[in-house]
């Protein structure tokens, strides 16, 4: 692998790091429980345990994507594996293009692998490669499931990204017909219509995680990298996470839907389970964790999340992912501005407990 490669791959995780934000507005502010006042449940009474496709996950969040393709973040990924293993949570890596055209870089994801012999574990490729590198990467990491991230702002905000996208939908055809573990149709932080909803569900779809504006922004990444002209217009490109949740509603009984973008919190990860989505993706918040600190301060975040969770759960009286989907949930502020715009029906999500 060329040294200007390994730079790029380091570059998008220093940037992000340093573009991280903890503190400030979140568009999950835009959503509210209803609190009813009486649980009848315990908290050991709740089950957090959800599935996608055929996989069963213990708990209704993950590592969402990030890393590989150098030395330093093969690093990353060990360290994320390990904490994976340790907490029983699934795992994604980062994209695989590089090792696919460089197999001098293979360890650098399938070290994922080696740290985590038993948990689920997903592959990832762009949706500029073909099914054949799917089976590639799913090979590299004997993977439980293939993300297919979609990008296409990122792709043209980075200098050296792709210009051409005629041939996504034959790729997605291809991903749909061979592969045969799940395949999770991943967007990158621009979040999806409900039009591009239908148009993958109508190739024969049925996983898509959302992937929303709110989190790692690689419309900024790359134009932080970008030498002259700025694309200062795209960077507040694309929908929200919760936006997208809402564009998705019609398609949530047909789907499996899971959410990333912007999820820091506990309660993120519940308003996102209450809109629909069957899991929750997490990426920026954890890669700050592993690197600010530890990894073992990863672990006790991860645990932390658990506990929450469970506690939410029975404030909602839901003892099930399933059941979290039917509690009562307001849409406020610029999300429901969003809403009427866009004509999405949002007001009877805030009585579904009658």
């Amino acid at each position: 692998m060329t040294t200007e490669q390994q730079n790029r791959k380091n570059q998008h995780v220093s940037i992000a790091e340093s573009f991280y934000h903890k503190e400030g507005e979140s568009p999950f502010q835009d959503l509210r429980f209803v609190h009813h006042n009486f649980p009848n449940m315990a908290v050991g009474d709740v089950d957090l345990s959800t599935s996608i496709g055929k996989l069963k996950l213990d708990y209704p969040f993950y590592i969402n994507a990030m890393t590989g393709g150098s030395e330093w973040t093969k690093k990353l990924n060990a360290g994320l594996s390990r904490v994976a293993a340790q907490t029983g949570i699934a795992m994604a890596v980062g994209s695989q293009s590089v090792a696919i055209r460089e197999p001098e870089m293979i360890e650098t994801f399938s070290v994922a692998r080696k740290e985590n012999p038993h948990g689920l574990i997903f592959a990832n490729v762009g949706a500029n490669h073909n099914a054949q590198a799917g089976l590639q990467a799913i090979e590299m990491l004997q993977a439980d499931a293939l993300q297919v991230h979609i990008n296409a702002p990122q792709e043209i905000v980075m200098p050296e990204g792709d210009r051409d996208f005629s041939m996504w939908p034959d790729h997605f055809q291809g991903f749909i017909d061979q592969i045969q573990v799940p395949v999770i149709f991943k967007e990158v932080g621009f979040g999806f219509s409900k039009q591009s909803i239908q148009q993958l569900k109508a190739l024969g779809a049925e996983i898509i995680d959302l992937g929303g504006r709110g989190g790692t922004n690689f419309s900024q990444i790359e134009n932080f990298r970008r030498k002259e002209y700025k694309y200062d217009d795209l960077l507040d490109w694309g929908q929200t996470t919760p936006e997208s949740l809402l564009e998705a509603q019609d398609h949530i009984s047909s789907l499996d839907i899971l959410a990333s973008g912007g999820v820091r919190t506990a309660m993120d990860i519940a308003k996102s389970l209450a809109l629909g989505a069957k899991a929750v993706g997490i990426a920026g918040e954890f890669l700050h964790t592993l690197i600010k600190e530890d990894e073992e301060a990863l672990i006790d975040k991860i645990e932390g999340l658990k506990e929450e969770l469970a506690g939410i759960y029975t404030l909602l009286g839901a003892r099930t992912t399933q059941e979290l989907a039917q509690t009562d949930i307001i849409v406020c502020g610029q999300t429901k501005d969003y809403c009427q715009a866009r004509e999405i029906g949002y007001q009877s999500l805030a009585q579904r407990n009658r």
